[in-house]
């Protein structure tokens, strides 16, 4: 009996701590761990969510967007993005979730082309739907001439709020880029996380494309019960950006550029977000494009701004509608950049460009009419590079300062500078060319 009463004293002892856990703070952190858990389920279940809420739809539903009075775009323009290292386009490393996504319930343009290997004249042709030959943008100093009527111009006329953010010094406003945009600025450049990696650093203002995303998501706040084309710049696979959480393909010229591509791509993710917050997916046109590609040692050469072969040509073209595709459309002909805006135009049910080689296309003898007038018009202009030779088109005079873009739109001019600039202004409407600077291959900002 004693032995039996020990048992029952020493198992009374050990009950004690028992009792006092339950009556101290533990099962109210053990309680407080449960419901964090339960909310970090629920947080990531929402995140997988929010990723696309848009209803579904049909090719029935593309062909009568035109009849919707509630769609917006936001145009996103990935410089420097080559289609070839895109999953989607065929790569064989996972470079590209978001764009994989977009495309597998949108639709793939698979061989899009861009006008020039060289930033500005490949935009010139972009938003004004003429070929280099007629934009006249094929030099450092050149401009887009006013009475060439852009994209921009189009929507704004159309009662769209039109902005542009933008990161590449070679599409600035005095350049003639922001004709018809009512916002067209460059971003503020944040300090850039520690763990940001550049290895072609050749923007001395620094910050990273989320920068646009912090600005475009403060114009979608401000504008979202307008109509709204957003067209947004980015240059951090241009400047082969990436981080910790993006280095996943090595150290060599070609995988620190792959590196980038994913490091965009969540860029692309968050921007899609602001729009998910906004309550906005369901009635955006998302676009994404490039201007050029870039060239990794294929026929001796690299990077961009050399030739037009297709390395630094071929682009990508993703169309992400207000509706999820259940069976995701490829287009397998080739189309160009020059027709990008003017398809957007029409699948918007809007007026169509006018004067534009998309339209002389469909019409031969107009466009004969506009080549003898575009001889006309340059008659007196400069020499520049021959246009026939495709290898020479569009390459930019190299300087060797370092490049000084400005952080906003530049005031006049003043001095020696405003007279050269009234000089020049009625015959080659030249700007003042930004100063650019080198990377670690010597290649400048292009």
């Amino acid at each position: 009996m004693k032995g039996r009463a020990a048992l029952l004293d020493s198992a009374a002892v050990n009950a004690v701590p028992s009792r006092s856990f339950w009556r101290g703070p533990w099962p109210w952190v053990i309680a407080a761990a449960l419901v964090a858990v339960v909310a970090l389920a629920r947080w990531r279940d929402e995140k997988t969510r929010m990723v696309d809420p848009r209803p579904p739809g049909t090719a029935d539903d593309i062909a009568a967007f035109k009849q919707r009075t509630d769609t917006n775009i936001v145009f996103v323009l990935i410089d420097t993005l080559r289609a070839q290292h895109l999953r989607t386009y065929g790569y064989v490393r996972p470079t590209s979730p978001f764009l994989d996504f977009l495309a597998s319930q949108g639709i793939r343009f698979a061989r899009q082309m861009s006008q020039s290997s060289w930033t500005k004249c490949s935009m010139a042709s972009l938003w004004t739907s003429l070929y280099p030959q007629h934009s006249g943008v094929t030099r450092f100093d050149d401009v887009i001439p006013p009475e060439a009527k852009t994209a921009a111009e189009v929507f704004r006329e159309a009662g769209f709020r039109t902005a542009g953010i933008w990161r590449n010094g070679w599409v600035e406003g005095y350049f003639g880029f922001n004709q018809g945009f009512d916002v067209y600025t460059r971003p503020n450049m944040r300090t850039a996380p520690a763990e940001i990696r550049r290895k072609n650093p050749t923007l001395l203002q620094g910050g990273t494309d989320m920068d646009v995303v912090e600005e475009a998501a403060e114009f979608l706040r401000l504008n979202k019960r307008d109509r709204f084309l957003l067209y947004l710049h980015l240059m951090d696979v241009h400047e082969y950006t990436y981080d910790e959480e993006t280095a996943k393909f090595g150290t060599n010229y070609r995988d620190v550029y792959d590196n980038a591509v994913l490091h965009v791509n969540q860029v692309l993710d968050a921007m899609f977000a602001v729009l998910y917050r906004e309550g906005l997916l369901a009635n955006t046109l998302f676009i994404v494009g490039s201007d050029h590609g870039e060239a990794f040692g294929e026929r001796e050469s690299e990077g961009h701004a050399r030739d037009v072969y297709p390395e630094v040509t071929e682009v990508p073209l993703v169309f992400g509608f207000p509706f999820r595709l259940a069976k995701p459309i490829v287009v397998p002909q080739r189309t160009a950049n020059v027709d990008l805006w003017p398809t957007v135009i029409d699948l918007f049910g809007l007026p169509p460009m006018e004067g534009t080689d998309v339209e002389d296309a469909r019409d031969p003898r107009r466009g004969a009419r506009r080549g003898r007038s575009a001889r006309r018009q340059h008659r007196d202009r400069a020499p520049r590079p021959d246009l026939g030779t495709a290898r020479r088109d569009a390459l930019p005079e190299r300087r060797d300062q370092p490049e000084r873009l400005p952080l906003r739109p530049v005031p006049q001019p003043e001095g020696a500078h405003a007279r050269r600039a009234v000089r020049l202004a009625p015959r080659s409407r030249r700007a003042r060319e930004p100063r650019r600077g080198r990377g670690r291959r010597g290649q400048e900002a292009t």
